[in-house]
């Protein structure tokens, strides 16, 4: 009975190895992914940050000019002024809502290095069957 019972564990030795080493394998990807995921907050939190800063003093700006130009062609061209400015602005928003949905759809994968270790390990486990 010593020598089935021997058999049996040496049996699952190798598969308890096996599995170990898979469970370790995606231990250590879901680790991965957490930090890229905290990374990707971090990065998002920054730019959502000064995107709105940039654009709350942009607003600013963009009114003093409008009130600065407007006070000065008051006299003679006030309305063409103000409908130049208007021209202005809309093509200005157009370009930069173009350029944020350019920017939407060629961004990167989120988890690019995550994806490129799992097909690392894919052909790793392709390689040694064993």
């Amino acid at each position: 009975m010593t020598t089935d019972t021997q058999s049996q564990r040496s049996d699952r030795s190798p598969l308890r190895r096996i599995f170990g080493s898979v469970f370790s394998i995606l231990q250590t990807r879901l680790e991965l992914i957490g930090i890229e995921l905290a990374e990707e907050k971090e990065r998002l939190l920054a730019v959502l940050f000064l995107g709105l800063a940039a654009m709350m003093l942009a607003m600013m700006s963009l009114i003093a000019l409008t009130a600065l130009i407007a006070i000065a062609f008051w006299d003679t061209y006030r309305w063409q002024s103000l409908a130049g400015i208007t021209i202005v602005y809309a093509i200005a928003a157009l370009v930069c809502g173009l350029r944020a949905r350019s920017n939407l759809h060629n961004a990167p994968a989120v988890f690019e290095a995550t994806i490129h270790e799992f097909e690392k390990d894919r052909e790793i486990f392709r390689k040694h069957p064993e």
